[in-house]
């Protein structure tokens, strides 16, 4: 690869020091950078320190910020996670393979609700490709550790390129944080559990044990070079927490009654997430590997802003709504790379880019063919190239209902973003530039602009093949008291 140095090869893992010094000595050689793909549950765009959180501490995540690129304006390509993760491995939108809810939701069949949302797709296709499977074409260890959330057993990993599955399943949450992470319950009667994360210890906590596992596929891969996925579930419903942390934060709240987060064991769940990614990044730097490995974290949707224990779970703030909705709280996530050798520390970059993007991103840092159907590579944000262009719209679609949402679909051009929602047919438009938090509906002063956006997403939806709700002729109107 062009943008390795020869020093980013020499190691003091004694084991593949020699083989490290031939390849030195032979550039044409060169080993491929390792990628390491941290994937964050329902965290919002706002939860971290570095994107203006108020109460959690996150010096790690920070900390990787300052020594990469952190991107102000990254959408994941739905507002909840199933799709969002077939977009990142496919590098496709969900419109267009027709995975546009949860995997669990798919199998639901519709209530009394106005309209009928499509038939989706729970289970990723096994004819795709993933970004997993073209590296492990090249030679790659791969590893998925946590969530998988993408079909059933015969739909699980393995199938995908994976050399390892650690804990993926189809279930989209854990019965619990603490060991052993198995039970019934806290999501009906139905028996939960996390596969492979048998024989661990009294008050272990997942985050942690995903962690430990994610340290294991980076010593295993030795010589070779690895993808690792690391899927946590955190901070994604139940909140549980370590009770030192919940006290912590706890602590902080009293002191400050102003903030805008304001559940301590909310911020508690994503210190432990922070701690894991200082973890990995140590591993990385003790192994002789973080030189040559692309990092890349982010999350798969918005932060959830339902209750739970009574409380809610997170605040989206400055941005509008939350997880399941296309308002910016719903969609905007947080994503931070660094790339030695490609990164300018501490470099913010506010162009707009999307979950599938990622799938370009690594190809091109692994110098692979790119497939992607509907991503860019990243690539040249990171190199701070002169003349890098974003692409001039992002599109959306969530044809279902959700707590925070009707069916709808939706088009970042530019500053401007238009929503429209299949009940009524109403739309609605904002300058995110002049309104991120969306409060003012431009949609009957800007007419001309409003139907020019709702054409450029026909035209969209028409071209990915996008599925649409239909009329639900058993409806019956909710009678008002």
């Amino acid at each position: 690869m062009p943008w390795l140095s020869p020093r980013v090869l020499i190691t003091p893992c004694m084991v593949v020091a020699f083989l490290f010094s031939v390849v030195i000595a032979s550039p044409a050689a060169s080993r491929p950078p390792n990628v390491v793909l941290i994937l964050a549950d329902d965290l919002g765009w706002s939860d971290l320190g570095c994107y203006g959180g108020d109460l959690v501490e996150t010096p790690n995540i920070d900390r990787l910020a300052s020594e990469g690129v952190r991107f102000t304006d990254c959408y994941s390509a739905s507002p909840v996670c199933s799709p969002t993760r077939a977009s990142i491995l496919t590098g496709k939108h969900p419109a267009r393979l027709h995975m546009t809810t949860w995997f669990e939701a798919t199998l639901q069949s519709a209530g009394n609700q106005k309209l009928v949302p499509p038939v989706a797709i729970g289970n990723l296709p096994l004819e795709e490709k993933t970004i997993a499977a073209v590296l492990h074409d090249a030679g790659y260890v791969t590893a998925l550790v946590g969530k998988w959330h993408l079909g059933d057993a015969s739909h699980y990993p393995e199938g995908f390129g994976f050399d390892a599955n650690i804990g993926g399943t189809h279930w989209g949450a854990p019965e619990t944080y603490f060991f052993p992470y198995r039970g019934s319950n806290t999501w009906g009667d139905g028996f939960r559990y996390v596969p492979h994360l048998e024989f661990g210890n009294t008050n272990e906590y997942l985050s942690d044990r995903l962690t430990d596992e994610a340290m294991r596929v980076i010593d295993d891969a030795k010589a070779k070079p690895f993808f690792l996925y690391l899927a946590h579930h955190a901070p994604h419903t139940p909140v549980e927490a370590k009770p030192e942390y919940v006290e912590r934060y706890a602590e902080k709240l009293k002191a400050n009654p102003s903030l805008h987060h304001r559940n301590a064991k909310y911020a508690a769940m994503i210190q432990s997430l922070d701690d894991s990614v200082g973890r990995v990044l140590a591993k990385l730097k003790a192994c002789g590997a973080e030189e040559n490995t692309l990092v890349i974290f982010t999350s798969d949707n918005g932060g959830y802003i339902g209750r739970w224990d009574k409380q809610q779970v997170t605040d989206n703030y400055p941005l509008r709504s939350g997880k399941g909705s296309l308002y910016e709280g719903g969609i905007r996530v947080p994503l931070i790379v660094r790339c030695p050798g490609v990164t300018h520390a501490g470099k913010v970059c506010s162009a707009p880019v999307i979950s599938t993007d990622l799938y370009s991103t690594i190809a091109a840092a692994a110098n692979l063919k790119n497939t992607s159907a509907d991503g860019t590579s990243l690539l040249p944000f990171l190199k701070n190239e002169k003349g890098s262009q974003a692409r001039e719209e992002l599109f959306f679609n969530f044809p279902h209902y959700y707590q925070t949402t009707g069916p709808v679909s939706a088009v970042r051009a530019g500053d401007w973003k238009l929503l429209e929602y299949y009940e009524d047919k109403h739309a609605e438009l904002y300058n995110l530039n002049l309104d991120p938090s969306e409060k003012k509906d431009l949609s009957t002063t800007m007419p001309e602009k409003t139907e020019e956006l709702k054409l450029l997403l026909h035209d969209w939806l028409k071209n990915v093949g996008a599925q649409s709700p239909a009329s639900n002729p058993d409806y019956k109107r909710k009678k008002m008291n």
